[in-house]
């Protein structure tokens, strides 16, 4: 088994307190950007498992795109911008599943989503900013199967 926290476009504004007394016991942290900077402390306290991904109001540093393996199971990790998320996911689980991917992790819109195409499982945490109800995923891979909950930062 293995387990995912998940956040995205904290913009400077995230409620992280919950988030740092759980990052001992999950395998992965991911930021998927606008706000990856965030995580600073996490990083610099579990640089094995932190994954920060570049948004497009990250200015500096991160990854523009990442594959993690996990239990069997691949998981693309992207801001989502650039496969145009905003007006559907079609391009971004087109993308996952050319590297071979069956999950896709985005953020960009700040809705929380949960939405399968083409057999790809794509998963949006919503906002980790003062958005409105901020959220993450927690997401756990056991077995070759994915399982994601969201949940409130407030």
């Amino acid at each position: 088994m293995k387990t995912f926290l998940i956040l995205s476009d904290s913009h400077g504004r995230a409620k992280l307190g919950k988030i740092a007394s759980l990052a001992a016991e999950n395998d992965y942290i991911v930021h998927l950007g606008d706000g990856a900077g965030d995580l600073r402390e996490l990083i610099t306290d579990y640089p094995e498992k932190v994954y920060s991904l570049k948004g497009n109001c990250d200015f500096y540093g991160g990854q523009e795109e990442c594959v993690i393996e996990a239990e069997g199971l691949s998981v693309f990790c992207c801001h989502g911008h650039k496969y145009g998320v905003k007006s559907g996911i079609s391009r971004l689980a087109a993308r996952a599943k050319e590297l071979g991917c069956e999950i896709a992790l985005y953020g960009h819109t700040h809705r929380a989503a949960i939405e399968e195409i083409d057999g790809v499982l794509c998963i949006n945490p919503g906002s980790a900013g003062a958005y409105g109800d901020p959220t993450y995923c927690y997401l756990v891979i056991h077995n070759k199967k994915p399982t994601a909950t969201f949940v409130s930062l407030l």
